[in-house]
């Protein structure tokens, strides 16, 4: 069915379009940085998967063709949202004549000449080498797809390709994005979504890399790959404009009139645009006076959610963020040639050790303890069987022991150990970074390996641990205490135990409960890296006033989510 596809495939699509916003914004070179156009597209999308969740279950096309046309205009932002939003009111309107249940390659194309006619009548003054000229391509692809009597897949497929393309030309239409190295942001967004939802549609991985969709089209793919590239332009002389203008308009009467109303807007700048049916509209102008805009328009009915845009700010902050993405990418190419050099076969060896970890002060530290390969890994990013086994491989050693050093990733430690010969790698289940140090204390090189994992896992099982990190979403702790999205938790044995407000309380409150329970002797402290060197001094300052008796160890750990990390013993 038509509707349940829609509704199932434009969320999927616009969460594509949210992740790669990044991307499209730094493409954004024509005709001045009008906001960003990666965010401004994603949140059009967002608004339009707003109003499709709110509808019930059963709504047919026509219900939700008006609520991607109503939610698309409520949410549009910037000239690349407003041209968005118009084109999915065309294709919604257009689906709404097909067959709900045996859609047809001559019902797509008609919903793309829809979808055309309607961008085109909100566009003044349409330029070549944009989101429009995609857009026509596509619909024209659409129309020969139709007269070739085309399955619906296949159809779909070639729409697909032939927004690739057309994206890739985009630069020889419009010699700013020539000059730029660049494609056109806004077809750009446009080819996105419209592959992502064609992945959706068709069951294929909703990943966008280029290649999911068309396996047979890869150099259409390629030249646009080849094509998105960013480069440093300093020399941006702006434009005559400096403030994109974009608002809601309410109508008073139904005496208000369109034409009159745009041919205003033109007289005050560029990229006028003013979409939509009586009364509600949506206006978008760059002009020097947004109090005039407003004025003339308050005259005529209501403005709301308005907002004003100091273009010539924004392509400043533009050229400084990509001049970052460039030193920052620099810098990762370095890590990764150091990293090369490091994934170097280890000389052979008897005995050698793999661990996880997610911070690089625990990875010093366990290294200084004797592991050999440290596997970056820990909460929210479990390494695969894959990383372990390759680590292993890296450590070359007759005999190897894993320490995972999370609950998570154990299952998939033993998986890789299965991968191996019997008898030449262990497992030790350690949860936490804190336990390894304890069972690397515990190590007898000249037991077997059964031996040396029984006594490894012996020593773990005397280490008490805690961690402290923060609520993302409400809950409740152990003895029933709420927990609200942001609070501060404070976790004992994988057993959520106390909930504050800040992570100095809660540390102290933890480990003055743990010590009241069982008395221990030591303190291994690890500091995330959102914790500065002062707040960690204060902290275990603070601890050794409340426990004299705990010989403190504290370390940097560098592990990210969770700002302390601890064992006593």
């Amino acid at each position: 069915m038509i509707s349940s596809v829609v509704r199932k495939c434009f969320p999927v699509a616009a969460q594509v379009v949210a992740t790669k916003a990044e991307d499209i914004n730094k493409l954004n070179v024509f005709p001045v940085p009008d906001g960003d156009t990666g965010t401004n597209m994603s949140l059009t999308l967002g608004t339009v998967v707003g109003e499709l969740n709110a509808l019930p279950a059963d709504s047919n096309m026509d219900a939700i063709a008006k609520a991607i046309t109503h939610g698309s205009l409520m949410g549009a932002r910037g000239n690349s949202g407003v041209i968005t939003s118009q084109i999915l009111r065309g294709v919604a309107e257009g689906l709404v004549e097909a067959d709900e249940n045996n859609l047809s390659s001559a019902d797509i194309a008609r919903a793309f000449q829809r979808g055309q006619k309607i961008a085109f009548q909100a566009v003044r003054k349409p330029v070549e080498g944009t989101i429009l000229t995609v857009l026509r391509d596509v619909t024209t692809k659409a129309g020969e797809c139709a007269a070739a009597k085309m399955s619906v897949e296949d159809t779909l497929n070639s729409l697909v390709v032939e927004a690739y393309e057309s994206v890739a030309r985009t630069p020889d239409l419009l010699p700013v994005l020539k000059e730029n190295g660049v494609v056109d942001s806004g077809a750009f967004g446009f080819a996105t979504f419209m592959e992502a939802f064609v992945n959706c549609a068709l069951g294929n991985d909703t990943t966008l890399d280029f290649s999911p969709t068309v396996v047979s089209d890869d150099e259409a793919k390629a030249h646009v790959q080849a094509q998105v590239a960013i480069e440093l332009n300093d020399d941006w002389e702006g434009s005559e404009f400096r403030y994109c203008n974009e608002f809601l308009f309410q109508a008073n009467d139904e005496t208000f009139d369109e034409v009159a109303a745009l041919k205003f807007l033109s007289t005050m700048g560029d990229c006028e645009l003013l979409v939509g049916d009586n009364p509600t509209y949506k206006v978008h102008v760059h002009s020097n006076n947004p109090d005039q805009v407003l004025k003339y328009m308050l005259q005529y009915g209501q403005v709301f959610n308005v907002f004003i845009h100091n273009m010539d700010l924004e392509a400043q902050e533009r050229t400084e963020k990509i001049a970052s993405d460039q030193q920052a990418a620099q810098a990762e190419k370095t890590t990764q040639e150091k990293t090369s050099a490091e994934d170097a076969v280890l000389p052979h060896k008897e005995l050698g050790f793999v661990a996880v970890a997610a911070g690089d002060g625990e990875a010093d530290i366990l290294k200084s303890l004797g592991v050999d390969v440290v596997v970056s890994g820990g909460q929210t990013m479990n390494p695969s069987t894959a990383d372990i086994i390759a680590a292993v491989k890296k450590v070359n050693a007759d005999t190897v022991i894993v320490l995972p050093n999370n609950s998570n990733i154990r299952m998939t430690a033993e998986a890789a150990s299965g991968a191996f010969d019997e008898g030449t790698v262990g497992v030790v289940p350690t949860k936490t970074v804190p336990q390894a140090f304890a069972a690397l204390f515990a190590v007898d090189p000249d037991a077997s390996l059964a031996e040396m994992v029984e006594a490894m896992t012996e020593a773990i099982s005397t280490v008490r641990d805690g961690e402290v990190t923060t609520a993302v979403r409400d809950s409740a702790a152990a003895d029933g205490t709420p927990i609200h999205n942001g609070d501060v938790l404070g976790i004992v044995q994988g057993v959520i135990e106390a909930v504050g407000t800040n992570v100095h309380d809660v540390t102290l409150d933890i480990i003055n409960r743990m010590q009241q329970q069982e008395e221990g002797d030591t303190l291994t402290i690890l500091a995330g890296s959102d914790m500065s060197d002062e707040e960690f001094e204060a902290l275990c300052a603070a601890i050794e006033e409340a426990q004299p008796d705990l010989e403190i160890d504290a370390q940097r750990g560098g592990q990210p989510l969770y700002p302390i990390i601890f064992s006593i013993e």
